[in-house]
């Protein structure tokens, strides 16, 4: 297992990072157990979470999955085997902390309610979920408008949100800061206002990233690699989509489209690029999850690709991305079909 620089800080994380946002809801804690076991067992020392979790959010499962992990923790007594991550939820979620958008003191509460659920004195990666301003990401990418935003409110919760962090650093709750389903402005605020007041440092950025979903190649990138924020990348599968098991309008039992009533990424412009991916994949003998996460695995600044799965059977298949190296045709074949679909939803 190749482990990673997680930014510019000491830590070194694997190339695969355990995801866990169904367990409580589409998972039970056995299940979520009997994950974390089987990732540990092949390497991993990475595990990300948040207090929205389980999903979808609602005030019924959300820090369950928390909760489960803790259980896990104090069950085996093997926390110190993980680099953990977690993250605050912000405005929007009206049942967290009245959906206020992620400040200073919302940011200590989340802390310090993640360490209680976690059932730990630390939590080595803390994340924003989302920026106050808005966000890219999601289902809303048509509709983001940067143009209506207050530069010097967004600017002040930033500062804001590194004074917290610094605290909460400085307490030892948390390790490191990060953002999560950020831009490339955003991104380069936080590290200006970090160097400008000597405040904490990003660690990292994590944000969608697929073969349908490649917006981080362009910007991004340029700032990532020059300014040593690697990317830890969500839903390589594209919610599943990319195993292709949902084509033809098939939604097997027991999926996350069949769960939640639909999928954002599921559509009529994604099918007809992931049945090429699909295609792709099977022209080469190789399984369409495993082609799609190795293929993450290969970007020049990729840190770990978050993987989960609502099954041990799902998660072995996904470890197995592992033991594949894309040859040139395969590479060559994606590149085409990335040119035909550059943004397929």
């Amino acid at each position: 297992m190749k482990l990673k620089p997680l930014g510019r800080t000491d830590l070194r994380v694997t190339e695969l990072c355990l995801g866990t946002m169904t367990w409580g809801s589409q998972n039970t804690e056995a299940e979520g157990h009997a994950q974390i076991d089987l990732a540990l067992e092949a390497g991993l020392n990475f595990m990300d979470t948040a207090e929205l979790y389980a999903v979808p959010g609602s005030p019924q499962t959300s820090g369950r999955t928390e909760e489960i992990i803790g259980n896990w923790f104090a069950k085996t007594g093997k926390r110190d085997g993980w680099i953990l991550a977690s993250k605050i939820g912000g405005g929007g979620t009206k049942f967290l902390r009245d959906g206020g958008r992620a400040d200073g003191k919302s940011l200590r509460e989340a802390v310090e309610g993640s360490l209680r659920r976690l059932k730990t004195d630390r939590i080595e990666l803390y994340q924003i979920h989302w920026a106050s301003r808005g966000s890219y990401n999601f289902d809303n990418g048509w509709t983001y408008a940067p143009h209506t935003q207050d530069t010097a409110d967004s600017i002040s919760n930033i500062l804001e949100l590194l004074h917290a962090f610094d605290d909460l650093i400085k307490e030892g709750k948390i390790g490191h800061a990060a953002v999560s389903n950020e831009t490339t402005w955003g991104i380069a605020q936080w590290l200006k206002l970090a160097e400008q007041h000597d405040l904490p440092r990003l660690a990292s950025v994590q944000n969608e990233y697929n073969l349908i979903r490649r917006q981080f190649d362009l910007d991004l990138t340029e700032l990532s690699h020059h300014e040593d924020v690697g990317l830890l990348a969500y839903s390589p599968l594209a919610s599943g989509i990319l195993t292709g098991k949902y084509l033809d309008g098939t939604i097997p039992s027991g999926s996350r489209a069949e769960y939640q009533k639909g999928l954002w990424r599921l559509n009529e412009f994604s099918t007809p690029a992931v049945r090429d991916y699909v295609a792709l994949a099977k022209e080469h003998g190789l399984d369409p999850a495993q082609m799609a996460i190795a293929f993450c695995l290969t970007r020049p600044f990729m840190t770990s690709v978050i993987v989960g799965a609502t099954s041990v059977a799902q998660l072995r298949t996904d470890l197995g991305a592992l033991d594949i190296t894309l040859s040139p045709q395969v590479l060559d074949g994606i590149a085409a079909i990335h040119r035909r679909y550059p943004r397929p939803n």
